[in-house]
């Protein structure tokens, strides 16, 4: 859920998530002036590293190995396109610990999974990239 109330620039907004694990505010300042506080695109991003980091997981599964540890970063990009703010890229930053798999399936699996999890999926309109680094 959201609300906002007032202008652009002067006005504010709160979000919440409908489980209410999460409340918080929002202005036009901390989405495009770095002021503390959170935005929709650092919201959209967790929720994509959140995804990204389950469905590797699972791949990891399907492939016969289990993960110690995933951490992912979503680098969410809003700019200027055509004159209009536009998410235009998201770079998924991950570091995985997986034992016993070799390095080039990892990447393997790292790779079908930017282009099939779900978030990425409802995405699409979206250039993903993806550093993956498998640690020892």
């Amino acid at each position: 859920e959201a609300t906002w109330e007032g202008s652009l620039r002067e006005g504010q907004g709160r979000m919440r998530f409908g489980s209410g694990a999460y409340e918080g505010p929002f202005s036009f300042a901390t989405r495009f002036e770095s002021a503390q506080g959170t935005n929709p695109e650092e919201l959209l991003g967790a929720a994509h590293a959140g995804c990204f980091s389950m469905a590797l997981s699972s791949g990891l599964g399907r492939a016969g190995f289990t993960p110690e540890r995933i951490a992912t970063r979503a680098e969410v990009t809003l700019e200027l396109v055509d004159g209009k703010n536009r998410i235009s890229k998201i770079l998924l930053v991950c570091e995985a610990r997986v034992p016993g798999i070799a390095a080039e399936a990892f990447q393997q699996i790292a790779e079908a999974t930017k282009d099939g999890c779900p978030v990425s999926a409802a995405l699409a309109g979206v250039k993903i990239t993806l550093e993956a680094t498998l640690l020892a």
